[in-house]
């Protein structure tokens, strides 16, 4: 069987310049986010920063040779990166079924507003952008996107509000940091997100970690080559993401928690799993008793603080029961799907980032996913994410095809 119509658990919205400007109330509207033209120049405007859009960032529709990382404008882009009825047209014509949408001027989890002076304005803008994707994609075209909500971060107490909000209006994820401490804020293992996961885990709402959502990019060096960076970035920073929530804790004390590792390919987490329990057997009798900085264990007197490990951890159905990766491209990934486990991925298009396989994303997965059974191309195509998100996506014979 080949496949055709697929849900890309990861695609991304260019905001239009409208999005505050008519969501937020009249006399806010001049502090909000709005667009500035300059000359041939366009950027954003908040507070006292200007952030302009890069154009890997909304390459749909151009040659691999017409890339580049050069600001644009909406002048500069398909229509499709920001306006909804123009991104359906697209799914459609790249048989995407359902979309889920990351942002963009706040960054992968809204960390512009985190980063804002005023953060009852910042709470107004996250929840205008929420407002936007429940209205004007999931509400407007029902089936069609999977909406996706991004929260205060500076407050989980109004996070958890928030998510109790949107939840009731059918949001089904929210976006967080792969790593909150880059950000400045608690790790996940400090109880300081309690009221986060504890709002997930009660409404059913996966928490979706895009690479990059930490600001912070693990690179060898300041002068690694920018390809190089690209190429082992994102596996990088999401291994990292992936033990600190194995290790945490969390799944225990929220057991019905869901967390996607989003834009992070698969083809690396067999070796991760298996490394884990390699070290769980080695080191767990000493690890159930306390934990040391191994950076400074040489040096006298070393700091212990008490563990969080239990000598009965299974890192395998922690991951099987709570942690989903998602791939653009990853044949090494496929190959290993029976380690990763056919249940447990998903896959995406990347719409309109430079890495995006849009719109042949069904004729290039096909020829991957070709020697699979039409059961398991099923659930990486399209069952997984109805599953995990807890969505019903459109009858594609309802939709006008390409």
């Amino acid at each position: 069987m080949s496949f055709s119509w697929f849900i890309s658990v990861d695609d991304h919205l260019i905001e239009p310049a409208r999005l505050w400007q008519e969501r937020l109330p009249a006399a806010l509207r001049e502090t909000g986010p709005r667009i500035v033209r300059d000359g041939d120049s366009e950027f954003w405007v908040y507070e006292d920063r200007q952030i302009v859009t890069t154009g890997l960032n909304a390459v749909a529709g151009k040659t691999k040779e017409e890339f580049s990382p050069e600001p644009i404008t909406y002048e500069d882009m398909r229509p499709g990166c920001y306006d909804p009825a123009a991104r359906v047209a697209d799914m459609n014509q790249g048989l995407v079924l359902s979309s889920m949408l990351f942002p963009s001027f706040p960054r992968y989890c809204g960390q512009v507003f985190h980063e804002a002076k005023d953060k009852e304005l910042a709470l107004l803008c996250v929840r205008a952008w929420n407002d936007f994707i429940l209205e004007e994609f999931a509400g407007d075209f029902p089936g069609r996107f999977i909406p996706m909500m991004i929260i205060p971060l500076w407050d989980p107490v109004a996070a958890a509000a928030e998510i109790e909000r949107t939840a009731a209006r059918g949001a089904t994820s929210i976006a967080f940091s792969e790593n909150p401490t880059k950000l400045g804020l608690p790790s996940i293992h400090s109880g300081h997100w309690d009221p986060v996961f504890q709002s997930c885990n009660d409404a059913g709402l996966v928490v979706s970690m895009h690479v990059g959502s930490s600001s912070n990019l693990i690179r060898t060096s300041d002068d690694m080559p920018t390809l190089a960076f690209i190429a082992y970035s994102a596996a990088a920073n999401q291994a990292g993401t992936l033990m600190d929530w194995l290790f945490s804790g969390n799944f225990v004390k929220f057991p019905k928690l869901k967390i996607a590792l989003s834009e992070g390919s698969i083809g690396w987490i067999p070796y991760f799993l298996e490394r884990a329990e390699q070290v769980i057997d080695k080191q767990r009798f000493w690890a159930s008793r306390f934990d040391i900085d191994l950076n400074a264990a040489h040096d006298r007197g070393e700091s212990r603080s008490e563990a969080t490990f239990s000598l009965d951890t299974d890192v395998r159905k922690l991951f099987h029961d709570h942690v989903f990766g998602t791939f653009i491209e990853d044949q090494a990934g496929i190959r290993l799907l029976d380690i990763i486990g056919e249940d447990n991925v998903m896959l995406e298009a990347d719409y309109p980032h430079s890495d995006s396989t849009w719109p042949d994303t069904s004729i290039m997965a096909n020829k991957w996913l070709g020697h699979l059974s039409d059961e398991v191309q099923q659930k990486i195509t399209v069952g997984n994410a109805s599953r995990v998100y807890n969505f019903t996506p459109a009858d594609p014979a309802t939709i006008a095809g390409p």
